[in-house]
């Protein structure tokens, strides 16, 4: 039973361990918290269902057809990164230089605020900032590390996948939901500061991310 089981246990791990870290929900919450600034807490947790749901659905997909679509049209990863990275440096851009203005209509805000979650729910919050370079990297080493010529394997390792890729966009669906009551503590003028920092962190990811494909294109080249 152990040796049938193996290859289940053993996906479940492996791709637990690969795509935590490039989701990294501690680390998306505050971002997540500074791009629905003005938003009311019901709406932020819809939003939160909106991204995890997206992101299970895009990491489940990029596992299974990934590696196949990026070859048929002849996309290398250096390429998908600097394009990922020009996005989220885009993104943090917007967030960093963003007004603290704010209208004194309050049911406007609400009204312009559930408009913007709507429209904010897959690009940027979903891809590129969640569902990143990174994150499409990992899925594919997934989807080459399910393959195997023994097809009771190979759906072993399907079935062991799926579930950690739920368990880690789960993780991520917490972290976002609850972003807010884990930054109260630091006040208004504390978290203002603290989303500015996420932010910079934010603009600086991309920075790396992109130096990363530009690194990737180079060594191709040598």
């Amino acid at each position: 039973m152990l040796d049938t089981s193996f290859p289940l246990i053993k996906s479940f791990l492996f791709t637990l361990a690969t795509l935590l870290p490039f989701l990294n929900p501690p680390a998306i919450a505050p971002i997540f918290l500074s791009m629905t600034e003005g938003a009311s807490q019901e709406i932020r947790v819809m939003l939160a269902k909106k991204v995890a749901i997206n992101v299970s659905i895009m990491l489940i997909s990029t596992m299974i057809i990934g590696n196949a679509i990026l070859a048929l049209f002849g996309i290398s990863l250096p390429i998908v990164r600097i394009g990922g990275g020009v996005l989220i440096m885009y993104s943090a851009w917007n967030l960093v230089t963003a007004s603290d203005e704010k209208s004194n209509d309050s049911s406007q805000d609400n009204s312009m605020s559930l408009e913007k979650a709507n429209s904010k729910s897959f690009y940027p919050l979903t891809f590129p900032v969640t569902f990143g370079p990174g994150a499409i990297a990992g899925a594919i080493t997934v989807g080459v590390s399910i393959l195997d010529e023994n097809f009771s394997n190979a759906l072993l390792k399907f079935s062991g996948a799926v579930p950690a890729i739920l368990l880690a966009t789960f993780t991520l669906y917490i972290c976002m939901k609850f972003a807010s009551q884990m930054l109260n503590k630091l006040g208004e003028s504390g978290t203002a500061v603290f989303m500015r920092l996420s932010a910079f962190i934010m603009l600086c990811l991309g920075v790396q991310v992109c130096w990363a494909g530009v690194q990737g294109l180079v060594n191709t080249f040598l």
